[in-house]
C-alpha cells in the first residue's frame, strides 16, 4: 500500500492532520493499532473511568519505579483506539495560558507564540457557551471542535467558585478567553451528551473521503533509506509488510510511542541506540529526553448533606443513569462533572497561573472507588509548571516491548513546596462560607496531617498522575542538540519525516493536554502543505496588573 502521507497513530494530533490533509486533497493512510470507539463505556461521558482502566482501550503502561515516591509505579494510560486518548480522557477542553505560548517562541519554536496560535485554536472550534458567559470573540465557530460547557446545577459545582471568589481569587467567565487565572467554568469536548473526540471530530469526516484510509496495524520503524524516510513497517494479521509514503512518514504516536518509534528506527541517543545495537541514523540526543507531566492530589470532603453525585454510585442509581442516557442522552452521563475549575498562583512574583483545579461533585478516584464515607466532594489540585524531567527509553531492540518510562517526579524542592501550598489553599477555600452548608470534615489529606513533614508523607503516598506526559521530542532550533524537530515539525537529520503530537512541547502547557495536541496537528498541518501560516492574533490576554506584589 501507498500514499503521499502515511501518519502513524490516530489519535488527537493524527486525526486532525488527516482530516486537514484529505481536505486538502492530499492522498492519506493513517496507521493506528487501536479498535473501535464504539461502545458506551467511551461514548458516554459520566462512564470516563471506565476507558482508562480497560486493556482494549488502554496501552497499560506503567512507570518504572519513581525513586522519590518511594518506589512507587504510576499509571500512565494512553489511548490505543481510533481517536487517542481523546477517546479515554477526562474530556476537559483548556488551550493553556497565553504565556506557554510565548515560551515556546523563546525556546526555540519561532512562529508558535500565542498570537500565532491563536487562530488555529479558532479554527479548530466550534464553541456553544450554554449560556454561562464568555468572551465570544476569543473563541471559535464552526470548527470539527465541538466544546461545550456543563449544566453546573450541583450546588458544590457553584460552591467551589464562590468560595473561590469569598476567597479573594478571581472569578473568570471563560478561562479559555482573555482571562485564565481565577475560577469558573469548565469547558468539555462533549457534544449532544456524547463524548467529541478527535475521532469523531475529523478522523471519521476525513475517512468518508476517498482520499483517506485507516489501516489497522502496529508499527515497527520508519523505514530509512539515504538519509530519508520512506514508508513504515508495521505488523498485521500475523504478516510483516510496508506502507510506502511518496511524500512524507508523519509520526503521531504519542509522546511515550514516538520516542519509542524513533529510537527503533535509528534517531535518538548515539550510546543509547548503541546499547541495543540500533545502528544510528541520526543522533540526537533529545529523543526521549524532556518528558515532563502533571501531578495531582484528590484533596477530599465529607459533605454534611445529600447532595453529591453519591447517590448514583451503587447499582440501582449506575443502572439510572446508564439507561437514561442509551434513551435521552441527557442527565448525569451527559456530563463529564468537571464543570468547575480554577487556575491561581501561588505567591507573588509569579506572573500567570501555576496550580490547576478540577472540583468534583463526589469524592471518588480515577479508578472507580468511591470514598467510604459515602457523599462527598473532592478537588483535584496540582502545580502546572515542575522542574522535574524524566526520560522515555528502549526496553530492548524488539517492537513489542513497551517503553521505559521515567518521570523523576518530586525530583526538586520546589515540587514539594508547592505542593504544599496547595494543599493550605485548597482546604481555605473549602473553609469558605460558601461551603458551609455542606462541609462536613476533611476526609484526605485528613485535619491531623499539619506539619510540612506529615503533609510530605500524604503527597508522597497519594500523589497520582493527570495523564499529560509530553516534550519526549521537544521542538526548537535546528542548531539546538536537544531539539528533535523544528518549527515545522521536521525530524532533524532525516528528511521526508515528521513528528507532530505532544512530543514536540518544548514545556508543559497550564491544564489538561488535548487542545494543545490537536492544535499541533492543526498547525502542522498548514505546514506540512506548505500553505501561508494563519495572520497572528493582536489579542492581549489577561494578566493580574498587581501579579509582582499579590498573590491573589
Amino acid at each position: 500500500m501507498q500514499a503521499e502521507y502515511v501518519i502513524v497513530g490516530a489519535g488527537s494530533a493524527g486525526c486532525a492532520m488527516a482530516y486537514r490533509l484529505a481536505e486538502a486533497g492530499k492522498r492519506v493512510i493513517v496507521i493506528e493499532f487501536g479498535g473501535t470507539d464504539w461502545g458506551p463505556f467511551i461514548q458516554m461521558p459520566g462512564a470516563l473511568s471506565f476507558p482508562m482502566n480497560m486493556k482494549r482501550y488502554d496501552w497499560g503502561y506503567q512507570t518504572e519505579p519513581e525513586p522519590h515516591l518511594g518506589g512507587r509505579r504510576l499509571a500512565t494510560p494512553r489511548g490505543k483506539v481510533i481517536g487517542g486518548s481523546s477517546s479515554i480522557n477526562g474530556m476537559i477542553y483548556v488551550r493553556g495560558h497565553a504565556r506557554d505560548y510565548d515560551t515556546w517562541r523563546d525556546m526555540g519554536a519561532t512562529g508558535w507564540s500565542y498570537a500565532d496560535v491563536l487562530p488555529y485554536f479558532q479554527r479548530m472550534e466550534d464553541w456553544h457557551d450554554g449560556g454561562h458567559g464568555g468572551s465570544a470573540s476569543w473563541r471559535g465557530q464552526g470548527g470539527p471542535l465541538h466544546v461545550t460547557r456543563g449544566k453546573r446545577d450541583n450546588p458544590l459545582t457553584q460552591a467551589f467558585v464562590k468560595a473561590g471568589g469569598q476567597a479573594g481569587y478571581q472569578v473568570t467567565g471563560d478561562y479559555n478567553g482573555a482571562q485564565q487565572e481565577g475560577f469558573g467554568p469548565f469547558d468539555m469536548t462533549v457534544w449532544k451528551g456524547e463524548r467529541w473526540s478527535a475521532a469523531k471530530a475529523y478522523l471519521k469526516p476525513a475517512l468518508a473521503r476517498e482520499n483517506c484510509t485507516l489501516v489497522r496495524g502496529f508499527a515497527r520503524r520508519i523505514i530509512l533509506q539515504d538519509g530519508r524516510a520512506t514508508g513504515v513497517e508495521i505488523s498485521r494479521g500475523g504478516k510483516t509488510e510496508v506502507i510506502t509514503a511518496e511524500a512524507e512518514v508523519i509520526i503521531a504516536a504519542s509522546s511515550l510511542n514516538s520516542p519509542k518509534l524513533l529510537m527503533l528506527s535509528g534517531i535518538g541517543p548515539a550510546a543509547h541506540l548503541a546499547e541495543h545495537n540500533i545502528p544510528v541514523v541520526a543522533d540526537r540526543a533529545g529523543v526521549g529526553q524532556n518528558l515532563q507531566d502533571h501531578l495531582e492530589l484528590y484533596i477530599q470532603a465529607a459533605a454534611s448533606q445529600p447532595v453529591s453525585l453519591s447517590k448514583y454510585w451503587n447499582l440501582l442509581g449506575k443502572a439510572y443513569v446508564g439507561a437514561r442516557w442509551i434513551l435521552t442522552r441527557t442527565g448525569p452521563g451527559a456530563s463529564n462533572q468537571f464543570e468547575s475549575s480554577a487556575f491561581v498562583r501561588t505567591s507573588a512574583g509569579v506572573e500567570y497561573p501555576d496550580v490547576q483545579y478540577h472540583f468534583l461533585p463526589i469524592a471518588i478516584r480515577y479508578d472507580g472507588q468511591a470514598s467510604p464515607e459515602g457523599h462527598g466532594f473532592q478537588a483535584h489540585v496540582g502545580p502546572m509548571r515542575s522542574p522535574s524531567r524524566g526520560a522515555v527509553t528502549l526496553r530492548s531492540a524488539n517492537p513489542e516491548d513497551p517503553p521505559k518510562i521515567l518521570f523523576n517526579y518530586m525530583s526538586h524542592d520546589k515540587d514539594w513546596q508547592d505542593f504544599r501550598t496547595c494543599i493550605r489553599m485548597t482546604r481555605e477555600i473549602f473553609e469558605q462560607e460558601a461551603f458551609a452548608p455542606y462541609y462536613k470534615h476533611e476526609i484526605q489529606p485528613g485535619a491531623d496531617l499539619q506539619t510540612d513533614d506529615e503533609l510530605d508523607g500524604f503527597i508522597r503516598e497519594h500523589v497520582e498522575s493527570a495523564y499529560h506526559p509530553c516534550g519526549t521530542a521537544r521542538m526548537g532550533a535546528a542548531d539546538d542538540p536537544m531539539s528533535v524537530v523544528d518549527p515545522e515539525g521536521r525530524v532533524i537529520g532525516v528528511e521526508r519525516l515528521r513528528l507532530v503530537d505532544s512530543s514536540i512541547f518544548p514545556q508543559i502547557t497550564n491544564g489538561n493536554l488535548n487542545a494543545p495536541s490537536i492544535l499541533v496537528g492543526e498547525k502542522m498541518s498548514d505546514h506540512i502543505l506548505g500553505k501561508t501560516p494563519l495572520p497572528p492574533s493582536n489579542a492581549e490576554p489577561w494578566i493580574h496588573p498587581d501579579w509582582q506584589s499579590k498573590q491573589r
